[in-house]
């Protein structure tokens, strides 16, 4: 699963707890994981545009696993779609995810049972504005994973949108962790860099997938 190279690169502490892991996913690890995001993107509970509260649309396109997560909450069926019942977590992603925190920790912090996996697409111009992950129940570590497109991220902290923050360049493969302090942070996506993605990966845009417990 990790990435090979006779120097693998290192682990980058972003800020106390959030922690950048370059090249985390090797070729065929980043093969699997594309391949079962475009199963999961089918329909029933596949790739959707979300509402917000107030009208608005999301430039991303989403799904959930697991559970279905919709603003500002979670739920068994896709309540803000086509209704059907949220598509299972796999058991390897959760397993992928306690990988990644040894990595980027040292050790798994605690007993964590991960059970939801959000799933972000980004098209050409799409970005995430400035938010935390606050729905969960758990403060588990998030564990995050890019395929595609490179992206400038943007990692700030708890207590509001603006700054200081951090910019980060995700590339394919790259993991990132936060918890601990870092949990609540605020975080988003305010450009992609197109055309990119790795040319073997025959991939156009940016997947983002984010593993957590509820």
């Amino acid at each position: 699963m990790v990435s090979e190279g006779l120097f693998p690169p290192q682990a980058v502490e972003v800020a106390p707890g959030a922690v950048h892991l370059p090249g985390l996913l090797d070729r065929a690890a980043q093969r699997r994981l594309l391949a079962a995001c475009r199963e999961w993107a089918r329909p029933p509970a596949g790739l959707r545009t979300v509402r917000m509260p107030r009208g608005g649309e999301m430039s991303v396109r989403q799904l959930s696993l697991g559970w279905h997560w919709f603003p500002y909450g979670y739920a068994r069926t896709v309540v803000d779609g086509d209704g059907a019942p949220v598509k299972p977590f796999p058991a390897w992603l959760g397993e992928w995810a306690r990988a990644a925190l040894q990595e980027a920790y040292g050790e798994v912090p605690h007993a964590v049972d991960y059970d939801i996996a959000l799933v972000n697409f980004y098209g050409e111009g799409a970005r995430m504005g400035m938010h935390r992950d606050s729905d969960e129940r758990s403060h588990a570590p998030v564990v995050s994973y890019s395929l595609g497109d490179r992206c400038v991220f943007r990692f700030g902290h708890s207590q509001g949108r603006g700054r200081p923050w951090t910019d980060i360049e995700l590339a394919s493969g790259d993991g990132f962790v936060f918890g601990g302090s870092a949990r609540l942070a605020y975080h988003g996506v305010p450009r992609t860099l197109p055309g990119t993605s790795p040319s073997w990966l025959d991939l156009r845009g940016r997947l983002n997938v984010t593993v957590r417990e509820r």
